[in-house]
């Protein structure tokens, strides 16, 4: 039988790691991951949990030990933050590239320096090219389900997955989360049985020289699970639904059946977005919300099946790639790039190292978004100068 806590979200991804019965969990502790780690070293401790703990002295050690143990065939997890993650970026291609399926927490907080504990998006989005999938999540209890659902996919696709949520407004922030009956879980997502795994007196190589007649084909064959995860992500985000009662898809449309115009959000400012929109509808605008929840794989048809035909669209970014524009603003419009009838595109950058993004603020950008004509590559929303 379910039961149902109040948990921060840092908690509540330590409940997704329990039920979903990881066998080994590696860790270093940074601001504001560190509650993450910390509640599942108690529960390894109070035998809640049958798992081994391994502490370590850096972040690319932690990843390390989990590439050791997913090769070794246990569930491997582990959870970090900005400069941490940073520090795991040469083991997350070694994770991606041995087709491990690690998954990783990780709690957005922006790069130094200057020195920040706050959220945005640059420290995840630096490692999208690392062959990790990417999951950005809205809630506590979506950081929870999404723990359970990162494991499925990633088993049959053989490839890590990043499950990413905001500092403290999620981290440290508390909420009713429901935790599903073990056994459940357990009938959604059985123990993991690789197709290999290193064992005493059985030889088997990760990592080898791979001469220019054979790289290739590794990398083709990644970008194939890739796409394979596009439809797995699907599949399992209804079965998660029939068993559990949510639904998860790569995306979510909310008010969209006669929008004209679309505001395009990922991660807990989707919140605050919804309540922007429910107040622009009782103005009588026609405006919905898009939340991109699954970046890697890229979802290309859901989005464009949900753009095509809008008059204008404005994406959010609480990041940037400095010389170029927002990211998601730089991913959404490629995206569209094939339509004949492509809408409008307009990327604002908002909320970076922590700065809150109001109801208002979305209201201002979406009367912004109608009457602007020109595109401009970035539209700051909030610099203080």
């Amino acid at each position: 039988m379910s039961i149902k806590k109040v948990l921060t979200g840092n908690h509540a991804v330590s409940y997704g790691a329990m039920v979903s019965r990881v066998q080994v969990i590696s860790a270093y502790p940074i601001t504001p991951q560190t509650q993450v780690v910390e509640l599942l070293s108690e529960m390894v401790a109070d035998g809640i949990l049958d798992a081994i703990f391994v502490n370590v002295e850096s972040e690319h050690s932690a990843m390390s030990a989990c590439v050791s143990a997913s090769a070794a065939g246990a569930r491997a997890f582990t959870a970090t933050s900005a400069q941490g993650l940073a520090l795991m970026h040469e083991m997350l291609h070694w994770a991606a590239g041995a087709r491990l399926p690690i998954v990783l927490a990780n709690i957005n907080r922006a790069m130094a320096p200057p020195w920040s504990i706050w959220t945005d998006q640059n420290d995840s989005l630096s490692q999208r090219d690392t062959g990790w999938m990417q999951i950005y999540v809205e809630s506590n209890q979506e950081a929870f389900d999404s723990i359970i659902l990162a494991y499925k996919v990633a088993e049959q696709v053989y490839l890590p997955c990043m499950v990413i949520l905001d500092a403290f407004v999620l981290s440290h922030t508390s909420e009713p989360v429901e935790i599903y009956d073990q056994e459940k879980v357990d009938k959604f997502l059985p123990p993991y049985k690789p197709m290999v795994a290193i064992e005493p007196g059985k030889a088997f190589g990760y990592g080898a020289l791979a001469a220019p007649d054979t790289y290739m084909e590794f990398r083709y064959k990644m970008q194939k699970a890739m796409e394979k995860a596009v439809e797995i992500f699907e599949k399992e985000g209804k079965l998660f639904g029939e068993m559990f009662g949510r639904n998860y898809d790569l995306v979510e449309e909310y008010m969209m059946d006669d929008a004209e115009y679309v505001i395009v959000t990922v991660g807990a400012t989707t919140s605050t977005a919804r309540v922007a929109i429910q107040e622009l509808r009782k103005q009588g605008e026609k405006v919905g919300l898009l939340k991109i929840r699954v970046i890697r794989p890229f979802p290309f048809n859901k989005v464009r099946e949900a753009l095509k035909g809008r008059k204008k669209v404005a994406v959010l970014d609480r990041n940037i790639s400095f010389g170029y524009h927002g990211i998601f603003y730089q991913e959404i419009k490629s995206a569209l790039y094939p339509l004949k009838e492509r809408p409008q595109v307009h990327g604002y950058i908002a909320g970076l190292g922590g700065r809150d993004i109001t109801i208002k603020d979305f209201i201002d950008i979406y009367h912004d978004m109608k009457k602007r004509e020109d595109m401009e590559e970035i539209v700051w929303k909030g610099v203080k100068l």
